[in-house]
């Protein structure tokens, strides 16, 4: 068999030449694993290197965040209409989910009772992907705290700050699991402390107030400082034309109410059994026309409207028309003061209220009764 001859040098260089081009001429590599250079953006200096972050809120965030949790809970609930005609279960399930805190390294942690309240199944699961059950020791709705216990070991805590040193101005950050969207940061400011009308007269919190943005699942979460220590727990929001405000529980409240659950699965609040009305001048004027029984002065102030037969007030000698200047020493302004102030007494113990009747002022001796439980 006769061989092909063999290419000349020429020949040769044309072949290589062939092998290195395409049909446009253009180079093609093959096998030395270059990857064209890309296109120049920018003819601008590379940056110098980062020096370490001191950006509070992200310091704050990583002190605090690894204890935030995500509460998923699943409630059983009758269905009127249930295996009639077909129209679903007699048994539905419902899910919900809100935020909490890890506070102590054996898995006791804290939220809002409305987040946790009638739930059959609580799942807790951690940023770090780690899930447990949970089981509710005490909810309590009139200042809507819960304690939850998970079984765990050396988990991340949060650090419980002092609610009482909070000013306006402080950042505020939250943190929690709004929409689905787990550990989500929001930053804002402390807007107002003391907030005993956010939600209502008669209300037994003294809210913090704040512009960091919470939305629903936010619930149960912590609010926390620039030290990343927990200052509230997040509760509830009032939509505002421009942005909406945004309320917490003060962590000194929580952490009373918490060690109440604790210590005997719920939570004690005094109670001295009266109705109460926020006093105007216009108002005093109305009572005093259509009442002849009764004379307030025409000042801002708290009346009493009712009160009950057999309750402290009762037997401590309060009667409707006394116009209530003081509770324990301290001035009040409106309902939710005194209701804040009796609060802070406790049960069976002396409490003394300052009122004015008709002219002449005195000072009354009570002592609370503890509240009914709910259910």
């Amino acid at each position: 068999m006769a061989h092909l001859p063999m290419a000349s040098a020429p020949l040769k260089a044309l072949a290589a030449s062939l092998l290195l081009s395409g049909c446009s001429g253009a180079p093609i590599l093959r096998g030395l694993g270059q990857a064209p250079e890309p296109a120049r953006v920018s003819d601008a200096a590379p940056p110098a290197p980062l020096a370490p972050a001191n950006n509070v809120i992200v310091q704050a965030v990583d002190k605090a965040g690894p204890a935030v949790v995500r509460i998923d809970t699943q409630k059983q609930l009758v269905n009127p209409m249930g295996g009639l005609f077909g129209r679903g279960p007699a048994i539905q399930q419902q899910h919900g989910q809100g935020s909490g805190f890890i506070t102590r390294s054996d898995g006791v942690l804290l939220t809002n009772s409305h987040v946790v309240e009638g739930a059959s199944d609580v799942s807790v699961t951690l940023p770090d992907g780690r899930s447990f059950s949970g089981k509710v020791l005490g909810a309590d709705p009139l200042t809507d705290v819960a304690v939850v216990k998970v079984v765990g070991s050396q988990l991340p805590v949060v650090q419980l700050g002092d609610s009482a040193k909070v000013r306006p101005g402080e950042w505020a950050i939250a943190i929690g699991n709004p929409l689905g969207l787990d550990n989500t940061v929001t930053a804002g400011i402390i807007s107002a402390i003391q907030r005993t009308n956010a939600l209502g007269e008669g209300q037994r919190v003294p809210y913090i107030q704040t512009d960091a943005a919470v939305n629903p699942g936010n619930s149960g979460g912590p609010l926390i400082n620039d030290r990343g220590q927990v200052i509230g727990i997040n509760t509830a929001i009032r939509q505002a034309p421009g942005a909406g405000l945004s309320f917490a529980i003060p962590i000194n409240t929580a952490r009373q109410i918490a060690a109440q659950i604790l210590e005997r699965g719920y939570a004690s609040h005094p109670y001295i059994g009266v109705r109460l009305q926020a006093l105007t001048p216009q108002l005093a004027r109305e009572i005093n026309a259509n009442a002849p029984q009764c004379r307030v002065p025409e000042v801002n102030g708290v009346v009493v409207v009712d009160v009950s037969e057999g309750s402290p007030a009762d037997k401590g000698g309060i009667r409707p028309c006394d116009l209530i200047e003081k509770v324990a020493d301290k001035a009040v302004d409106n309902p939710s003061e005194v209701q804040l102030e009796v609060d802070r007494g406790r049960v069976n113990e002396p409490l003394n209220l300052t009122v004015r009747r008709g002219e002449r002022q005195q000072t009354l001796t009570l002592r609370p009764a503890e509240l009914p439980r709910q259910g």
